[in-house]
């Protein structure tokens, strides 16, 4: 048992070490001048390993503000995600804040409006204008943006939900010090949202003083009674935590939540939105996810092999095999050297009896099979069973 765990820890600190490196070796330090501030401001930028392979493909940008607490972390995190296809990977910007305190300006508000002050005003269009117009320019951003705070950083990215139209699709709030009119700002504008959804990530703990974590709670309560499809909210409270680990807790939970979409198909996503499906309504249902997934992530992904997999049971069972042709058809066109499209066809030309046709595609399905490939004979059944039923010689429980 020692031995195994210390092999475990020993994994453990490879991984940890991978991850350093992977990141540290695509992580530059840019110094950027503001003409919003009228400074210099340092960024913290992670290219994906995979930039510089694909000059096609398009990555989502975040935006990490107090970048000296949450840039390493959140970077950690989509390499994780990624690398297990939670997530997509991204390209991440983080915001230096902290060497003199710069927080404190960048963020402030006006205690009668709970709106930005001057100073914060001109940090807002540096992160709205300048750094979203440069990122854009030139790197290869796909539509989808988020930006992360924690404490009095985690109000100041509520300007951006509550301006006409948000700039970021994320919102990731750490024990957020909200302003006075925050919660109501926030309600307010959430009825308004209109095309594309928005996630708002929100966490919350015991160890946040007693008006902090009351006013975190009480925003809660207005955002979750909201009623717009659009706006799609996650909300945690950590009871037996603290500050610092509530960071590394709420970052890959927000993860979670927010690329859901990206991830293959769970058992609650089918359970919740698919099991109810006629089969053209499922096969829709996974090409939209996936268009979707394209769209806003740039990621160009075929529809992963588990997902056609997690609804072959509606297609099976629904409508007599009506949709078998179609599903089997949409499988070759993503995988043309696989058996399985021809299978499903097969199976589609052998429920209506025409046994001609069955056996062409169970052909051309088992000539794919690599020589020597355990699921051979198995699937050559498959030829043998409409010979049979050709030939009037199948017995039903052969």
């Amino acid at each position: 048992m020692k031995k195994l765990l210390l092999k475990k820890i020993g994994f453990l600190w490879l991984a940890l070490i991978i991850s350093n490196a992977l990141f540290s070796q695509n992580t530059q330090l840019k110094k950027f001048n503001s003409k919003e501030l009228n400074s210099d401001r340092y960024l913290k930028i992670y290219i994906p390993p995979s930039y510089t392979g694909d000059t096609t493909k398009l990555y989502p940008l975040t935006i990490v503000l107090d970048a000296e607490y949450l840039f390493d972390v959140y970077v950690g995190n989509s390499i994780l995600f990624s690398t297990q296809e939670k997530a997509p990977e991204q390209i991440i910007v983080g915001i230096n804040q902290n060497q003199f305190k710069e927080r404190f300006t960048d963020c402030a508000y006006s205690k009668e409006n709970s709106l930005p002050t001057e100073d914060s005003e001109a940090f807002y269009r540096y992160v709205r204008s300048e750094l979203l117009d440069y990122f854009e320019e030139n790197y290869r951003i796909s539509p989808f943006k988020t930006i992360v705070g924690n404490t009095l950083t985690a109000n100041f990215i509520n300007y951006f939900f509550i301006e006409t139209n948000p700039g970021f699709n994320a919102f990731i709030a750490i024990n957020p010090y909200y302003a006075p009119d925050m919660p109501s700002l926030l309600q307010q504008k959430i009825p308004s949202l209109k095309e594309e959804n928005r996630y708002y990530y929100l966490s919350n703990g015991s160890y946040n003083a007693e008006n902090w974590k009351t006013s975190i709670i009480t925003t809660n309560a207005l955002l979750e009674t909201t009623n717009n499809p659009k706006f799609k909210y996650r909300y945690e409270f950590f009871d037996k935590s603290n500050a610092v680990a509530s960071i590394g807790q709420s970052i890959p939970s927000a993860f979670a939540f927010i690329f859901d979409l990206y991830a293959a198909i769970s058992k609650e996503e089918f359970e919740k939105n698919i099991k109810d499906l006629s089969p053209p309504d499922a096969i829709a249902y996974l090409e939209n996810k996936y268009v979707e997934i394209d769209y806003l992530f740039g990621s160009n992904l075929k529809i992963r092999e588990s997902d056609i997999f997690a609804i072959e049971s509606i297609i099976l069972d629904k409508e007599n095999g009506d949709y078998l042709k179609s599903f089997g058809e949409m499988i070759n066109r993503l995988y043309k050297e696989s058996p399985i499209g021809d299978y499903y066809i097969g199976r589609y030309y052998e429920i209506g009896g025409k046994y001609k046709q069955a056996l062409d595609y169970y052909k051309s399905g088992y000539m794919k099979l690599p020589e020597g490939d355990p699921n051979a004979d198995g699937y050559y059944e498959n030829v043998e069973r409409v010979l049979k039923k050709r030939d009037g010689t199948y017995k039903e429980n052969e």
